[in-house]
């Protein structure tokens, strides 16, 4: 399915019913990445996973600023363009965590729970050695280049645990890693300094520890290491030893199990917050 959002044609998936639960991305993947665990939860929740700008078949919004300011407008428009008003759950992956959390951040009363799995939103963070490579002018640009499938391939699997991604999952990876989609991870690494998350980290945390939160992360991870999970604020963290960067691939249904545990969570929370809200009646 297609929706117009800023003037953009944004390809997302939508299925299941109850509570709408957004699937937010990483590098260099799709809304497909989520296939497994939605087909798990999708009897719980509305699950929406976007092709986030210019992945997948999603567009760029024309004018589109990689800062956390037009990212989070970009996802409140996404979901206002679904007609979605209520309170959602957040679960976020890699580059879909400064996307999501700086929506969370900007609309806190639009949250309903947070999910949170090896992503960047701390200012004290630096660049693994392929997101510097990036950075650099020319050199970036020669990487994308050259980025063959075997290259790709080989990075996947070396940041993977014990349950590799499948070679079906990574060969549709690379077919969808078009030129594109290259030249929009160029965009995102060097729009995106860490230094820009000061302030933005603080009520972050202020927020998970207010909120249903919780953090699944790989430690097997090398691009981001597993110390940043205890950094989100979360009200629970989750280490999978045997995991590498990717949790809703390499480990799907434990991914699926907490994030239903946490969806139920965030309902029971919601209607106690409700209930005790003033009447207005009164």
């Amino acid at each position: 399915m297609f929706v117009s959002v800023q003037g953009a044609k944004i390809h997302f998936t939508d299925s299941g019913k109850g509570i709408p639960t957004l699937f937010l991305h990483g590098i260099p993947d799709s809304h497909a990445v989520w296939d497994n665990v939605i087909a798990a939860v999708g009897g719980s929740c509305r699950c929406i996973a976007p092709d986030l700008p210019g992945f997948g078949q999603s567009e760029v919004p024309e004018g589109f600023q990689v800062t956390l300011t037009q990212m989070a407008d970009f996802v409140d428009a996404f979901l206002v363009a679904l007609g979605i008003t209520e309170p959602a759950h957040l679960v976020v992956h890699d580059i879909g965590g400064p996307y999501g959390l700086a929506w969370a951040v900007r609309h806190q009363d639009k949250i309903r729970s947070i999910a949170i799995m090896n992503t960047v939103f701390q200012s004290e963070y630096r660049w693994h050695r392929y997101g510097r490579i990036c950075r650099t002018p020319i050199l970036g640009e020669l990487l994308q280049v050259l980025t063959s499938q075997s290259g790709l391939t080989r990075a996947m699997r070396s940041n993977s645990g014990m349950n590799k991604p499948s070679r079906a999952h990574i060969n549709a990876t690379y077919r969808d890693f078009t030129g594109s989609v290259r030249r929009m991870v160029l965009r995102l690494y060097r729009g995106l300094d860490p230094e820009k998350f000061a302030q933005w980290d603080v009520r972050l945390r202020a927020l998970a520890a207010r909120v249903p939160s919780l953090v699944i992360w790989g430690d097997r991870d090398t691009y981001i290491g597993h110390a940043f999970a205890d950094r989100f604020g979360a009200t629970q963290v989750i280490h999978l030893a045997q995991c590498g960067h990717w949790p809703m691939i390499e480990m799907p249904e434990s991914v699926s199990g907490h994030l239903l545990k946490l969806f139920a969570n965030g309902m029971s929370t919601r209607q106690e917050a409700v209930a005790d809200a003033p009447d207005a009646s009164t």
